[in-house]
């Protein structure tokens, strides 16, 4: 568990949010002695999006193989789309 202590909280608020919101509870010191304990909300934590690359791959392309050239004229296309 990390400790800060309340000027921590007046003056570093940030960094002592960022330690709650990346789970970690944090406790409290008041003038040497344990004041109170923030802890992360049940809410705050996301679940972590799991995202299938080849099946995506699949679902838009099939089974198609791009040639060099093809490859060439998309990035052609794709660097053209950029500048204009």
């Amino acid at each position: 568990m990390k400790t800060a202590t309340v000027a921590d909280l007046r003056n570093h608020f940030r960094r002592v949010a960022a330690w709650i919101e990346n789970g970690e509870p944090v406790q409290i010191v008041k003038r040497g002695k344990p004041f109170a304990r923030l802890v992360p909300s049940a809410e705050l934590k996301p679940k972590p999006v799991k995202v299938d690359w080849a099946a995506q791959r699949k679902a838009i392309w099939g089974s198609r193989v791009f040639s060099a050239a093809e490859v060439k004229a998309m990035e052609e296309a794709e660097i053209e789309g950029e500048q204009g």
